[in-house]
């Protein structure tokens, strides 16, 4: 990958909902290979920024991937474009097992016995094996979310979005997220939204910070989290 050349970005990107403004023309750029956190107190825009570029459809500007636009396209075609998103809420069959969640993702545009050895390799990479051949739905809830990861490699997409992966887990689920997160960025572009600093830490090179429908701050991890104006922000204070 080359780090330089923006793999996704935005140019003015606004939406309203009636007379408000949720995001408030928004300039984003994501690089390949990079790992960007959003970050922001609730109703700062990020979540709607993060709707927009998997399908939600803007008032106005452009999102740009590979330099093509993709705004108002539905949310499959921008799957087949190239961008595998996971929500906050884990998007499985409960019914079979993870191997089979993961099988049908890897199967949509591979050849059985290819996706087959892709299924194993993911079940490898995310340390699934062991319970490969249980029902997602009798699986603890940081396990749920690992198998979801694993539906989202099977698509072989560009860029992984994840939203607040690490909600309602313990410490432990939260570290091997932190860990699995850091290898799927190892070959694809990752943004996540998320609330818990703590993670942010864990995973972040860099974080944009949204408030009131526009981007306040983005740099460094370390630099963001010593930012006065962000502790504010969070603190529900006015930035100085």
């Amino acid at each position: 990958m080359n780090a330089a050349t923006p793999i996704l970005q935005t140019r003015g990107l606004s939406k309203r909902f009636g007379g408000v403004a949720a995001v408030d023309g928004v300039d984003f750029n994501l690089r390949e290979g990079e790992l960007r956190c959003l970050i922001g107190p609730n109703g700062a825009g990020k979540s709607t920024f993060f709707r927009m570029l998997t399908g939600l459809k803007p008032s106005g500007g452009e999102i740009l991937l590979r330099g093509r636009p993709i705004q108002g396209l539905d949310a499959h075609e921008i799957g087949l474009a190239g961008i595998a998103v996971k929500t906050q809420v884990p998007n499985v069959f409960d019914g079979l097992s993870v191997r089979a969640n993961i099988m049908i993702a890897a199967f949509r545009d591979r050849p059985r016995r290819e996706a087959a050895e892709t299924v194993q390799a993911i079940l490898d990479r995310l340390h699934l094996t062991p319970i490969a051949d249980r029902p997602v739905g009798v699986l603890a809830h940081g396990q749920r979310q690992w198998a979801e990861m694993g539906i989202v490699l099977a698509q072989d997409a560009d860029i992984v979005l994840l939203d607040e992966p690490t909600a309602g887990m313990t410490q432990e689920e939260v570290r091997r997220t932190a860990e699995i997160i850091r290898d799927i960025n190892r070959d694809r572009s990752v943004i996540v939204v998320e609330h818990d600093m703590k993670f942010v830490r864990l995973i972040a090179g860099t974080v944009t910070v949204f408030h009131r429908g526009a981007i306040l701050t983005e740099g460094p991890v370390e630099e963001i989290l010593a930012d006065r104006r962000v502790r504010d922000v969070y603190l529900g204070r006015k930035p100085a």
